[in-house]
């Protein structure tokens, strides 16, 4: 028996030691341990370099879309970057296309790809569509059209915009058939603060910081943006600037001044009124204008007949006032002097209907109201600054009204009031010192359009909001209306000669304003605008960006 057995120990299986005879634990081999470390660093290294390529795909996709964004955004244009984009354009527009120099392309800036020109076409189509729809004139939407495409690399490109119709082709290469996009525009009309609100969207385009589909975004944005005024307050308007107008032309302010001007708002309300129901049945604007002007002259004939003496003449005054295409008359005289000859012409002949309109609903009425005793009686020659004080007042009450009416933003109507006051004095200084009407408006004209050149350039707005209302005080009403009373009375000689002095100073007023344009972008400083915001630089060779987390490679 063995120890075991007596001990009472079960022996140990066979081939196993015992616990007394097994071996004291050691620690491992230092070799061993060596290659286990190394083992967990190669591990880590493939981790690391795992995570370091996906980092790499994260920053080479992002480098792509940076690189598509950057493609969409706009490139500064060259040469004078203190003048404005329409100064910078305009030089460009008056130079054949083959001539024109080439937009610069920023350093580092991929070519459009091959959907881009026409997402750029349409968006400058858009904008000249807006433009010309808000009653710009035809050189001021082509500069316009031409700084878009131009910002975005799309060139050589050409616009082209006529009475209704706003178009523009691009030529990508020698070999390839060019790009054309064209669209009607119906129906224009004055909308200033739409106006504004494109010129400064292309204003921001050409500085370099607004991508294709956001510009058309915002774009879309203005086109359905609705009036700032409500229609009460249009109406109201409406019925002031007829009031005014006696006012201006009366240069008086006795009770019977008051029962005209009562009696001119009355009339031009109930004109606004029945042109509204004759526009539901969809007739021409001839007819409305027709319908529009019958009101006042039918006032002003009853107001004739009585013993009051109350001058029913300058309530018809008043409301040709309310009813005189002048910013048409502007734009087409503008147009022609620019070259634009087939849209001057059309919209020369657009004003000249609604001016036969006008003309044929007051002498209906003259001719009736003369041939049964009406004594419509007055002075021949328009008012100059018969009562200073008052009329200035009145030329600014009134061109308050007409700025409105055209939806002027609310934030120019300071400055289109001051530019109005600056006019009208110039106009009654020079007509009390004798001076020509016909020069007298000229020269007031001319004011108008150099001052309202001067705040459109340091506001950053269009000129047209800052001038077009101005003029409304030295529109020719009473002399168009001397003239249709010498018509009436058989004095064609008269009335002829009448008719050319209306037409004679709205001429004058174009001439004046363009003049004005052209002076200021000649002479005047251009200020210098607030730089673009810096865009990030892409990521340096060595550089990983992650759009989350963080890593150190």
């Amino acid at each position: 028996m063995s120890e075991h057995d007596q001990l009472g120990v079960p022996a140990a299986p066979e081939g196993r030691p015992t616990r007394s005879e097994r071996v004291p634990h050691q620690a491992p081999a230092p070799g061993r341990a060596d290659a286990e470390a190394e083992a967990e660093a190669d591990r880590d290294r493939d981790r690391d370099r795992d995570r370091d390529r996906d980092c790499d795909r994260d920053c080479d996709r992002d480098r792509d879309c940076d690189r598509d964004r950057d493609r969409d955004r706009p490139a500064p244009e060259g040469g004078d970057a203190a003048a404005p984009w329409s100064d910078r354009m305009l030089p460009l527009l008056r130079t054949p296309t083959a001539e024109r120099r080439l937009a610069p392309d920023p350093s580092g800036a991929e070519p459009p790809g091959a959907a881009e020109p026409a997402r750029v076409l349409d968006l400058a189509l858009l904008v000249g569509e807006l433009l010309l729809a808000s009653g710009e004139a035809a050189e001021d939407v082509e500069a316009a059209m031409l700084a878009v495409a131009r910002a975005y690399r799309v060139h050589p490109c050409d616009p082209q915009v006529t009475f209704t119709r706003v178009a523009i082709s691009y030529q990508p290469g020698a070999s390839e058939p060019p790009l054309t996009a064209e669209c009607s525009v119906r129906r224009p009309a004055g909308d200033y603060a739409r106006l504004a609100a494109v010129f400064r969207l292309v204003t921001e385009i050409t500085a370099g910081g607004i991508a294709v589909r956001d510009a058309h975004d915002r774009l879309v944005a203005v086109h359905r943006r609705s009036r700032r005024y409500p229609a009460r307050i249009l109406l109201l308007c409406c019925g002031l600037l007829a009031g005014v107008a006696t006012l201006l032309v009366g240069g008086r302010t006795d009770a019977r001044a008051w029962l005209v001007f009562a009696s001119a708002v009355v009339a031009a309300l109930a004109g606004d009124r029945l042109s509204a129901l004759v526009a539901r049945h969809d007739l021409p604007a001839f007819y409305q204008f027709v319908v529009a002007a019958t009101p006042a002259a039918v006032i002003g004939i009853l107001l004739s007949f009585n013993g009051m003496h109350l001058r029913g003449s300058v309530v018809i005054t008043g409301g040709l006032f309310a009813l005189l295409p002048g910013w048409p008359m502007v734009a087409a005289a503008q147009d022609g002097l620019a070259g634009f000859y087939l849209t001057a012409a059309a919209r020369l002949l657009e004003a000249l209907y609604l001016m036969a309109g006008v003309v044929i609903g007051v002498m209906t009425v003259l001719y009736v109201g003369v041939n049964n005793g009406a004594d419509l009686a007055a002075q021949d020659v328009p008012a100059g600054a018969v009562n200073p004080p008052l009329q200035l007042v009145a030329a600014v009450l009134l061109t308050l009204t007409f700025a409105v009416l055209l939806n002027t933003e609310p934030g120019t109507l300071p400055a289109v009031m001051l530019n109005s006051a600056a006019g009208w004095t110039t106009y009654g200084v020079l007509a009390n010192a004798g001076a020509e009407p016909i020069l007298a408006t000229g020269l007031a004209a001319g004011l108008v359009g150099l001052s309202g050149q001067l705040m459109a350039r340091y506001r950053g707005s269009p000129v047209l909001p800052h001038v077009t209302a101005a003029l409304g005080p030295l529109l020719p009403g009473s002399v168009l209306y001397f003239g249709l009373l010498a018509f009436v009375r058989g004095q064609p000689e008269v009335g002829l000669s009448g008719m050319g002095r209306a037409a004679a100073m709205a001429m004058a007023l174009a001439i004046g304003v363009n003049l004005g344009r052209e002076l200021a972008r000649l002479f005047l400083p251009a200020p210098r605008p607030a730089p673009p915001a810096p865009r990030p630089a892409p990521p340096a060779s060595g550089a990983v960006r992650r759009s989350g987390g963080r890593h150190r490679r």
